[in-house]
């Protein structure tokens, strides 16, 4: 069984965490005079640190109790806190399966911290083979898979991830932002089963709440006070946590929202697929498509003067696009134009 302490950088594991001022009092009524707020003002106050309402929120929503929870200023933040509390600068290692996201690249580099990149294989899997010379190196600290994966849209196979999480011997972390699209049963649910996986999620993607950055880590409890030891420490605003709250309490929204953005992913697959300039359509489980298509650098120019802009992905898979699914009416114009060029 994975020791975290024994992963983790040593002056995290003994640091004192700063103590806010809310965290110290964390009743509602009195006459705060502790922490150096302005007594006038709609947001004069500092938010809640710990996000109490909104965790008990998405506890009921994902049902996984709280101390299992942690919220961080979109997934970004919590990637690099990650990075932070596992990875010596200069010394250690993390690896992903590439093409994929590229914040992972980023906060390597970011905290200087060497990244290895395996291939995925041919049809957009993990490839274990090459993995196997890195399971057993203790400066490999963390591994990122993206599930359904970014740019390719594809979820990755769930036997390949959990032979994965029994043999590496780091930190295994699921990002799986657009789980809420696919039907497959999110690893968030095996948290108790593996004391070194971390399955990350949002309220981005299929929730639509991209400006409000609520991003959720789902872990060990022994990970989820790491995480918190570290973060800053009013780290998602209150503006950000009350729109959070008034979504989360529309499950039915939600939900027709979501099912519309599946039958549209439907027809335009469908369509695509009829179309002259584009020569392959991949599968998806998320709500975008990878298309190769004859010319990425032209189509994506010609779009872009219609004003529909779509995500060149020519410098990473050659004549590569990836293109959201939109509203039934911006999907409709898309194929149009895209049957013109």
């Amino acid at each position: 069984m994975t020791d975290i302490n024994q992963l983790v950088r040593q002056n995290i594991l003994h640091m004192h965490p700063y103590s806010s001022a809310r965290k110290e009092y964390k009743g509602s009524e009195g006459i705060f005079v502790d922490a150096n707020e302005n007594p006038f003002g709609k947001y004069n106050r500092y938010p809640d640190g710990e996000q109490s309402q909104l965790k008990q929120a998405i506890s009921k929503v994902k049902n996984i109790v709280v101390k299992n929870i942690f919220l961080g200023n979109g997934s970004d933040e919590i990637i690099d806190l990650l990075f932070r509390i596992f990875c010596r600068p200069g010394v250690d290692k993390v690896i992903s399966f590439t093409p994929t996201y590229g914040m992972y690249e980023v906060s390597a580099a970011l905290n200087d911290v060497e990244i290895i990149e395996i291939p995925l294989t041919k049809d957009f899997q993990p490839d274990l083979n090459i993995l196997q010379k890195y399971v057993n190196d203790e400066s490999c600290k963390l591994l990122f898979i993206c599930s359904p994966n970014n740019p390719t849209g594809n979820l990755m196979d769930q036997k390949l991830v959990t032979e994965m999480l029994q043999k590496f011997n780091g930190i295994v972390v699921i990002d799986e932002a657009y789980i809420d699209f696919c039907d497959e049963e999110s690893f968030a649910n095996k948290i108790d089963q593996y004391p070194n996986l971390v399955v990350l999620q949002t309220l981005s993607k299929a929730w639509g709440l991209a400006a409000l950055r609520i991003g959720i880590g789902f872990s060990a409890e022994a990970i989820i006070d790491l995480l918190n030891k570290v973060k800053p420490p009013y780290n998602i605003s209150t503006a950000n946590q009350q729109g959070a709250l008034k979504a989360l309490e529309n499950i039915k929204e939600f939900e027709t929202t979501l099912e519309i953005l599946k039958q549209e992913r439907k027809k335009l697959s469908m369509a695509l697929k009829d179309i002259d300039c584009i020569k392959k359509v991949y599968p998806t489980d998320a709500n975008f498509f990878l298309v190769e298509v004859t010319d990425a650098n032209k189509i994506y120019q010609q779009l872009i003067s219609q004003k529909i802009i779509v995500r060149n992905r020519n410098s990473v898979l050659k004549n590569c696009l990836r293109i959201s699914i939109g509203t039934p009416e911006e999907n409709d114009i898309l194929i149009k134009a895209l049957k013109q060029l």
